[in-house]
């Protein structure tokens, strides 16, 4: 088995839509690898969705679990993605899926190596409170 590999991913937007950043935490080996960027005119759900593909992109093949608190994120990669990929991506009211240039490029580097953990924000996890911070600070800094 190979090293162990945890992300810890965050986006933030205020207001919605506005400045946003995105921040990702990278822990292999029992190195930490901090990632951030911004974008001056985007939503959170973008930029929540941008934190997990810049971060699976900078990690080798291998498994990897992605802990997020973004359940748009959880819930679109584990329970909506195939029939959105089947379904011609279109939504079951027949209206075309957000963000699917990012759901196609996070499905393409993620195939199956990814476990999907959602926690809940702003609840005491270290990892998504720094996450959060410094989604926060990429979002002004843009």
């Amino acid at each position: 088995m190979g090293v162990r590999i945890r992300i810890f991913t965050d986006g933030a937007c205020r207001p919605n839509p506005g400045p946003g950043g995105w921040a990702a935490y990278i822990l292999r080996g029992g190195r930490v690898q901090g990632l951030s960027g911004s974008n001056e005119r985007t939503t959170n759900n973008r930029m929540e969705m941008t934190a997990v593909l810049e971060a699976l992109r900078a990690v080798p093949r291998g498994e990897v679990t992605v802990v997020t608190d973004s359940l748009y994120v959880v819930r679109g990669m584990t329970k909506h993605l195939a029939s959105w990929q089947t379904g011609g991506w279109e939504t079951r009211a027949g209206l075309p899926v957000r963000n699917r240039d990012l759901w196609e490029a996070i499905s393409e580097v993620s195939g199956d190596r990814v476990r999907w953990v959602h926690v809940h924000s702003h609840a005491g996890h270290a990892w998504n409170e720094r996450a959060d911070r410094q989604a926060r600070r990429a979002s002004i800094a843009s």
